[in-house]
C-alpha cells in the first residue's frame, strides 16, 4: 500500500536527490547570491538559501515516504546500484526500508527546523555562509549514512559529518568550545579508525561490501572468530558515536559548548548513526559475534542508564552549579542506553523498541535543546542555580507558554505513557525479559530490573528540573534587598529575519511593573511545534512507526528470510 503511486525511477531520483541536494546546496551557499535574491543583505540571502534547500529536501523525503510501499517495508525500495570502484567491488548502492525511512525523514525535518531557527537566531560566530554550508554538509552526510547499502560508502558517510560538527562547535560554540570540539573529533576519529578495520575485515573475508548481500548471508561465510573480531572493532567505533558508557565523555562537553542548532543536530541525528550501524550491519552480518558480545553490550547499556541518571541528579541538586544543557546531554547517555539494551536482546521486540526509542529521543531531546537554548538566550546562562534562584526563571509565571512546553518535553523524556518516550523504553525492557536464544535469561532479567530502576531515576531528575526552573526557588524574603525582590526582566531576542539578534543576556532592568520575560516568539513556535506534535502522535499511534520497522527487523534478524 502506498499513499501515492510513484514510479520506481522517480523513487530512485528522490532518494538520490535527498542525499546529494544538501551537498550541492552547501557549494552554492559559498557562492555570491544572484542579484535578484540578495534580499536586505547577503547574510539574509544565504540564511534563506539554507531554509530553501533543507525545505526542498524535507518535501522530497515526505514524497518518498508517501510513495513507499508500506505493505513491503522489509524490501529495499528506491534502490540505485552503480559500480564505483570495480577493483574493490565498491558500488554506489542506495536504498531504504522500514528501518531507515523514519530516520531519513527525522533528519530532514530536524535540519529544516534548525535552518528556520537560525534564520531568525543565528549564533554568534564567523560568516553565515560558512555556517549554512556546514549545516548542509552535515545533513548530506547524515542522510547518506541512512541511505547507503555499501560498507565503504557507509564509512565515508559516517565520517563526513565529523568535520562540519567540529567547526560548528569550535567556531559558533560557547565557553570552552575549542577543547570540546577537539575532544569530539579525537574520540570519534579514533573510534572510526578501529571501525574501518572491522569493515574491511568483513568485506575481504566475505568477498563483498554489499550490505544487502551480507545481511542475506547472515554470517554464514564468516567464521565465528572473524565475526567476534569484526563486532569488537566495528562496535567500538559505533559505541563512541552512540555514545555508550564509558566512551561517552566527549558528549557532555560537546553539547555544553555547541550552539543551540548544533546541540539539536548532535542529539537528534548524529547519535542515531551509531545505533543504526549496530542494527543495519552487526546484527545481520555477524550474528555469532553479536551473540558473544550481547551480554557485555547490555551490561554497558544499563550502567549508562543509571550513570547518566545519577549524573543528572547530581547536576540538578541545589548548589551544584549544574548547567541545564549539560544535564540534557547526560540524559542522552541514559536514553541511548535503552537503545543499546534493546539491540543487545537480539529479539524483534527489543530491536523494535530500540528503533522507536531512537526516533523518540530525536524528537524529544531535539525539542529540549531548542528550549534550553531559548532559556539561555533570555537569561544569558543555563546555570540551574541561577535559573532556580531569586533571579531565576519561574517560567510558569514569567513566560508561561515556554514553561509549559519545557514541562511537556521533560515529562515526555521521562517516558510518560501516551507520549513517544514511553514505547521505546517499555519494548526494550520487554525484550530484555525474554532475550534471544543462546543469551542468559537471568542476566538479561537483571539488566531489565536495573533499566527499570533507571526509569525511576529519570523521572526524579526531570521532575526536579521542572520544579526548579518552571516554578523557581526563591531565597528567604528577609535576605533580599528591595532590588533583589523585584523580578528581573528582559525583552528577550527579537526576530529580525537577518543574521540574527544576539542574546540579551541576564542584565535586563528589574521592575515591579514588567516582571515577565518574552514568551515564545512566532519563529520559535514554528520550529518547535512539529516536534511537540510528533511526540504526541508517536505516543498515541505507535503502530504507525512499528508497522514500518517490525517486518524489516524480523527479516534482518532472520538473515534475509522473512
Amino acid at each position: 500500500m502506498t499513499v501515492i503511486d510513484i514510479s520506481p525511477s522517480v523513487m530512485q531520483f528522490l532518494l538520490a536527490f535527498i542525499v546529494v541536494a544538501p551537498l550541492l546546496g552547501a557549494l552554492a551557499a559559498l557562492l555570491p547570491a544572484p542579484p535578484g535574491l540578495k534580499g536586505k543583505n547577503p547574510d539574509q540571502a544565504v540564511l534563506r538559501h539554507g531554509v530553501t534547500v533543507t525545505g526542498a529536501v524535507l518535501v522530497a523525503a515526505i514524497v518518498l515516504a508517501a510513495g513507499f510501499d508500506h505493505d513491503q517495508p522489509a524490501t529495499m525500495q528506491a534502490t540505485t546500484d552503480i559500480s564505483w570502484i570495480p577493483a574493490l567491488d565498491v558500488r554506489i548502492h542506495l536504498g531504504i526500508d522500514g528501518i531507515s525511512l523514519p530516520l531519513l525523514v527525522l533528519t530532514a525535518l530536524l535540519t529544516l527546523l534548525c535552518a528556520l531557527y537560525s534564520y531568525f537566531k543565528l549564533p554568534a560566530g564567523p560568516s553565515p555562509k560558512a555556517f549554512v554550508a556546514l549545516v548542509l554538509v552535515l545533513e548530506s552526510g547524515t542522510l547518506a549514512t541512512f541511505a547507503v547499502l555499501d560498507l565503504l560508502l557507509f564509512f565515508l558517510a559516517f565520517e563526513m559529518v565529523l568535520i562540519p560538527m567540529y567547526f560548528l562547535i569550535a567556531r559558533w560554540g560557547g565557553d570552552q568550545r575549542q577543547a570540546a570540539a577537539w575532544k569530539f573529533i579525537l574520540y570519534t576519529l579514533l573510534g572510526s579508525v578501529v571501525m574501518l578495520l572491522g569493515l574491511l575485515l568483513i568485506g575481504l573475508k566475505s568477498g563483498t561490501f554489499d550490505m544487502v548481500a551480507l545481511a542475506t548471508d547472515n554470517g554464514r561465510s564468516l567464521t565465528t572468530s572473524v565475526q567476534v573480531i569484526a563486532v569488537l572493532a566495528i562496535g567500538i567505533g559505533l559505541a563512541v558515536k552512540t555514545p555508550m558508557w564509558p566512551l561517552h565523555s566527549w558528549l557532555p562537553d560537546a553539547h555544553t559548548a555547541a550552539p543551540t542548532v548544533g546541540s539539536v543536530l548532535l542529539a537528534g541525528v548524529l547519535l542515531k548513526m551509531g545505533t543504526y550501524g549496530f542494527v543495519r550491519i552487526l546484527l545481520p552480518v555477524a550474528p555469532d559475534g553479536m551473540r558473544t558480545f550481547a551480554p557485555y553490550l547490555a551490561a554497558f547499556a544499563v550502567v549508562g542508564i543509571v550513570y547518566g541518571s545519577l549524573a543528572c541528579l547530581a547536576l540538578a541538586r541545589t548548589g551544584a552549579k549544574g548547567d541545564l544543557k549539560r544535564l540534557i546531554a547526560y540524559s542522552s547517555v541514559g536514553h541511548m542506553g535503552f537503545v543499546l539494551l534493546g539491540i543487545a536482546t537480539m529479539t524483534p521486540t527489543g530491536v523494535n523498541g530500540a528503533l522507536f526509542a531512537n526516533i523518540a529521543h530525536g524528537l524529544i531531546t531535539g525539542l529540549l535543546f531548542f528550549l534550553v537554548g531559548a532559556i539561555k538566550d533570555r537569561y544569558g546562562t543555563a546555570d540551574l542555580d541561577t535559573l532556580a534562584g531569586a533571579t531565576g526563571a519561574a517560567l510558569y509565571g514569567r513566560a508561561p507558554r515556554l514553561g509549559a512546553l519545557l514541562a511537556f518535553a521533560a515529562v515526555a523524556s521521562l517516558g510518560l505513557p501516551g507520549l513517544a518516550g514511553f514505547w521505546g523504553e517499555m519494548l526494550t525492557l520487554f525484550g530484555a525479559y525474554s532475550p534471544a536464544e543462546g543469551l542468559s535469561r537471568p542476566a538479561f532479567r537483571t539488566f531489565m530490573a536495573i533499566g527499570a530502576f533507571g526509569t525511576l531515576l529519570t523521572a526524579a531528575y526531570m521532575l526536579i528540573v521542572v520544579r526548579r526552573v518552571c516554578m523557581g526557588e526563591h531565597a528567604p524574603h528577609s535576605r533580599l534587598s528591595p532590588e533583589e525582590q523585584a523580578p528581573q526582566t528582559t525583552d528577550g531576542p527579537e526576530p529580525s529575519g537577518a543574521a540574527g539578534s544576539q542574546p540579551s543576556g541576564s542584565a535586563g532592568p528589574r521592575t515591579a511593573t514588567t516582571p515577565q520575560l518574552a514568551d515564545i516568539h512566532p519563529y520559535e513556535a514554528v520550529a518547535w511545534t512539529p516536534l511537540a506534535a510528533l511526540t504526541v502522535a508517536a505516543g498515541l499511534w505507535p503502530a504507525v512507526l512499528l508497522g514500518l520497522t517490525d517486518p524489516a527487523v524480523q527479516q534482518l534478524l532472520a538473515g534475509g528470510k522473512s
